[in-house]
């Protein structure tokens, strides 16, 4: 994919506005709020850049751009380890509002969440993740648990996924119970939502196919992002670090493994833009998305492992963003599941 002049102006008015507004010092004041990522530069960003509002049509009071523009915002936050409601609601829970094709429901909620005004949770997975339903429809209500939910705690709607399609719960209804989860990244809130015979609107059916591939798609850009921000820190402290007289960074040894993160991260960054191309137009395989989901997990465990060791002792603690990082890597390898290996292409 080749990166238009607009993309590129958009990614670095994101990244400017996270450099400002964002920086790891925003990020750690983010988990000491309740919803566990600073609200105000999630207001920021809807309101000044209107990220939320990328991939939702014109029709429904969006930008209309596309699935493109959303996930190289949602790699700009990768960076950061930000976690805004960008990939659980103006990503995935748009993204699944659109493949159900409802135009009414469509009306009434999109606008809002253009302008940020409403956030959106999928309820999608079981207790052993995406690949079967946590909730299922009986007698026409909902009953059952959603685990692994983005951004479920203080969502105001809830898009609930079942083997019978897709529906819409207010998140104040009654017979809804939301319990934020504890999890080894504490950048990103995960929570169990359960239903106990909740009405809900139905919206239609969703391709579960395409929506695991977005999601997919999203996490791999989360990752590159994550994986590029790594390899910076990591050749920025090798110039600053001095060892036995002079800076770590021109030792040999370390500038081959330097090199080495580098041909990570861009063989990650090429793969994860040929699958979000793809899924825009309509023209990837499912094999292309699953080798850039499989690069990208790879790739950022291999980066982040380097950064960890070239930074020393100083990457365990607390106040260093290495070990956050490193917890990311190993959340976002396991988030919306991962594909079945090996991958063959057929002859």
């Amino acid at each position: 994919m080749s990166i238009t002049v607009e993309q590129q102006e958009l990614a670095g008015t994101v990244r400017a506005v996270l450099a400002k507004h964002g920086d790891s010092a925003a990020m750690r004041r983010g988990l000491g709020n309740e919803r566990g990522y600073d609200e105000q530069l999630w207001t920021l960003l809807c309101e000044q850049v209107g990220v939320a509002a990328l991939a939702i049509p014109e029709e429904f009071g969006g930008v209309g751009v596309g699935l493109v523009e959303s996930l190289l915002v949602v790699e700009e936050l990768g960076r950061t380890l930000a976690a805004p409601p960008m990939l659980g609601s103006a990503v995935l829970g748009v993204q699944a509002l659109l493949l159900a094709g409802n135009a009414a429901a469509n009306e009434r909620l999109l606008p809002e969440v253009a302008e940020g005004a409403r956030t959106l949770a999928v309820c999608w997975a079981g207790p052993q993740g995406w690949d079967s339903f946590g909730v299922r429809v009986e007698g026409g209500n909902l009953s059952g648990t959603a685990h692994y939910v983005l951004d479920g705690t203080y969502a105001d709607s809830l898009l609930v996924l079942t083997a019978d399609g897709l529906f819409e719960v207010d998140g104040t209804a009654a017979g809804v119970t939301r319990t934020a989860v504890p999890t080894m990244d504490p950048t990103r809130r995960l929570s169990t939502i359960a239903f106990e015979a909740v009405p809900a609107t139905a919206l239609g059916t969703v391709d579960i196919a395409r929506l695991r591939e977005i999601a997919w798609a999203a996490v791999t850009a989360e990752q590159v992002g994550a994986a590029d921000r790594c390899l910076e820190m990591t050749v920025e402290y090798s110039k600053s670090r001095v060892q036995f007289g002079r800076p770590i960074g021109s030792f040999q040894a370390l500038k081959h493994r330097m090199a080495d993160m580098y041909v990570q991260v861009e063989s990650a960054r090429s793969l994860a833009y040929l699958a979000i191309a793809g899924l825009a137009d309509d023209t990837v395989e499912a094999i292309d998305i699953a080798a850039a989901r499989l690069h990208a997990t790879a790739a950022l465990n291999a980066v982040v492992s380097e950064t960890v060791q070239m930074h020393g002792g100083i990457a365990v603690t607390w106040e260093h963003d290495a070990h956050l990082f490193f917890k990311r890597a190993h959340g976002d390898a396991q988030l919306f599941g991962a594909p079945a290996r090996p991958l063959a292409r057929p002859a």
